[in-house]
């Protein structure tokens, strides 16, 4: 049997790992609109911070298309918010043929969304209007607010977690 100091210590710290705290990002292709989807994967409110989703350093080389005459091709869709929108401090502006957005969180509790449609296109691939999840592999999301960086890189399932701060 364990002592109650060493028993207490350990729920202690039991306790203290489940309050994990981060973000999820999902990138999900579609057609005519591709769709980033911002999880609040964790326990902890998540605010007065900025996601930034990079694609520069994607295997795809990936793209902002949100308009009908630039660096995308074919089809284009401007940015537009389908969930969480009240979330975010502003609107973020995108320009076409920019590989970044930054997401400025007033405050986004935990397991709500915010999500966003825009198109996305690769640049050196055979296929521009199409972007698997190996083309966005690479790419990365930063965390920021007062006290915390913390960066993670999209994965071939066009997936990401990003550590924020604990509660």
């Amino acid at each position: 049997m364990l002592p109650k100091s060493i028993l207490a210590a350990t729920l202690g710290l039991i306790a203290a790992t489940s309050l994990q705290a981060g973000v999820q990002i999902r990138f999900i292709e579609g057609a005519p609109k591709d769709r980033f989807v911002l999880t609040n994967v964790g326990t902890c409110l998540v605010e007065a911070s900025t996601v930034k989703i990079d694609l520069s350093q994607s295997t795809g080389r990936l793209i902002f298309d949100v308009t009908e005459k630039g660096a995308g091709v074919e089809v284009f869709q401007p940015l537009e918010f389908v969930e969480g929108v009240d979330a975010l401090r502003q609107i973020p502006v995108v320009l076409d043929g920019q590989n970044t957005i930054e997401l400025e969180i007033a405050s986004l509790a935990a397991g709500d969304k915010l999500a966003f449609t825009i198109d996305v296109d690769d640049t050196i691939g055979q296929r521009e209007i199409t972007v698997t999840g190996s083309e966005i592999e690479g790419a990365t999301v930063s965390y920021s607010d007062a006290d915390k960086v913390s960066t993670a890189t999209f994965s071939s399932e066009a997936l990401v977690n990003v550590t924020t701060k604990d509660c």
